[in-house]
């Protein structure tokens, strides 16, 4: 497959950061993670939001005219108008248990102590997990995988659905339609 506009979503833990940066890499294409549009930068981070308008106009000012690039995040509910510039849209998937080991031990390496009961980003990381907690459930209130589910299926581009827990090598040349090297 040659490069091409592709938005990697699922799960926060799921793998879809990691899996993105490997495409971007092996395509030499530029890789955005919704995060850096969504968010403000702020210390400590992911505290204040963008204004929609401010976070599609940013996106559109650096990477959404290119020929080709990689978009990992979630656009649900505020980003409708990059739609007609996804070539592909790929759905990472991952138990459960799994995923939130794996944002335990990212939110450990990024913020080490400050997470522990008494740290200044304790109360907050566990909000965090909780939220992450909730995707699987079809009827929490935050963003879920039904939801995702529901908005992949009217895409107009081609979906493919693809198991976070196999080989990041592997993920690599299922969505690049590459052989693993």
């Amino acid at each position: 497959m040659n490069p091409r506009r592709l938005h990697i979503l699922g799960a926060s833990g799921a793998g879809t950061t990691t899996l993105g940066r490997a495409i971007a890499d092996r395509w030499s294409v530029p890789h955005a993670d919704v995060d850096d549009y969504f968010w403000e930068p702020t210390d400590p981070p992911y505290t204040r939001q963008r204004e929609p308008a401010a976070r599609l106009r940013l996106m559109e000012e650096i990477f959404v005219a290119r020929p080709a690039w990689v978009l990992t995040g979630s656009i649900v509910g505020w980003g409708e108008s990059l739609i007609p510039h996804i070539d592909l849209a790929v759905f990472v998937t991952l138990d459960p248990s799994v995923r939130l080991a794996r944002l335990r031990r990212r939110e450990r390496q990024r913020y080490g102590a400050r997470i522990d009961e008494g740290g200044d980003l304790h109360e907050s990381t566990e909000g965090f997990l909780a939220w992450a907690a909730g995707y699987d459930d079809p009827s929490f209130a935050g963003r879920n995988r039904a939801l995702h589910e529901a908005w992949l299926a009217e895409l107009p581009c081609p979906v493919l659905h693809v198991d976070g827990d196999r080989p990041l090598v592997d993920l690599v040349a299922e969505v690049t339609g590459a052989d693993p090297p």
